[in-house]
């Protein structure tokens, strides 16, 4: 499905680089965020483990166990250093934990999390077959998977600012709609719904938005992005491109949000892993049957 790779280390370093400037350039990341908390309405039982994964600085963790008071909110990152400014967010009358790990890999048990929460995190995971398999061996039956990921439509300006400049990759690339729900169903998670909106943030020049970027830690982490220092010359004509697209005063940014939810397949139902299916059930469900012995 996907025709690009992020270098996952540097994406690792990219945000733990930007872990201290994070929360001073994250405006849109808050919008987004609540209306993902808003949502949560639409999960009507009491939680006992809420995961938040790509939990950044841990705004979205205290939201979370700000409304889940009695639940195990986990906040989980890829940069340790996100984790470690996620401190300051976590209270001693609402803790949450906080685990390193990768989206690919949760570090939870089957069926184990009532709430997957993930905020602007998941466009860095191009494999979305492998990410939403995942998502959904965690996910209690009947659990709530709810996130936000960016569009391909994302920087959409930026991009083309630069491809007047030269023929290299330097805004990273994200997946459409139709895929990540065809990415969700094939993995057997339920009833997904997708919203997909549009924002456009206006800076007052293009060094601006690259300024943002950077401090959110959005630097490119193509795999087959341009290694090295950019040019002077490339630099230049990318800025005067972007600086003939102002508008009333301002430079656009288009920022095309997706947000989704879905639903943890009922126990039994089998998952992909490796080249087979796997089929989980508890053990109880194995009494009364009857068992060949072997000779």
């Amino acid at each position: 499905m996907s025709e690009f790779h992020f270098d996952r280390t540097q994406v690792r370093r990219n945000f733990g680089r930007a872990a201290a400037t994070y929360e001073k350039h994250d405006a849109l990341q808050r919008e987004v965020q609540s209306t993902l908390v808003d949502r949560l309405d639409m999960y009507e039982q009491v939680p006992e483990i809420v995961l938040d994964v790509g939990a950044g600085t841990g705004r979205g963790s205290a939201a979370l166990k700000k409304r889940y008071p009695k639940a195990q909110v986990i906040a989980m990152d890829l940069a340790l250093p996100m984790l470690r400014q996620a401190k300051q967010h976590s209270s001693w009358l609402k803790p949450f934990s906080r685990v390193a790990a990768d989206a690919y890999t949760l570090p939870m048990p089957d069926h184990s999390v009532d709430i997957l929460f993930s905020n602007l995190c998941f466009q860095w995971c191009e494999d979305i077959a492998r990410l939403f398999t995942e998502c959904a061996r965690v996910l209690k039956p009947g659990g709530l998977l709810t996130f936000s990921t960016f569009g391909p439509d994302t920087l959409s300006e930026l991009r083309a600012a630069w491809a007047a400049a030269d023929q290299h990759a330097h805004v990273a690339r994200f997946l459409d709609m139709h895929d990540v729900g065809d990415a969700m169903l094939t993995a057997g998670l339920r009833d997904p719904v997708l919203f997909a909106e549009r924002y456009t943030l206006t800076y007052p020049t293009p060094r601006a938005l690259l300024d943002e970027l950077r401090g959110l830690g959005a630097n490119n982490a193509d795999a087959d992005r341009q290694r090295g220092l950019t040019g002077k010359q490339h630099y230049r004509r990318m800025l005067d491109a972007y600086e003939a697209l102002r508008h009333e005063g301002v430079i656009p940014s288009t920022w095309e949000v997706v947000t989704a939810h879905a639903w943890g397949p009922p126990a039994g139902q089998s998952r992909r892993e490796g080249s087979g299916e796997i089929a989980s059930f508890p053990i109880e469900n194995l009494r009364g049957s009857r068992r060949k012995t072997p000779f």
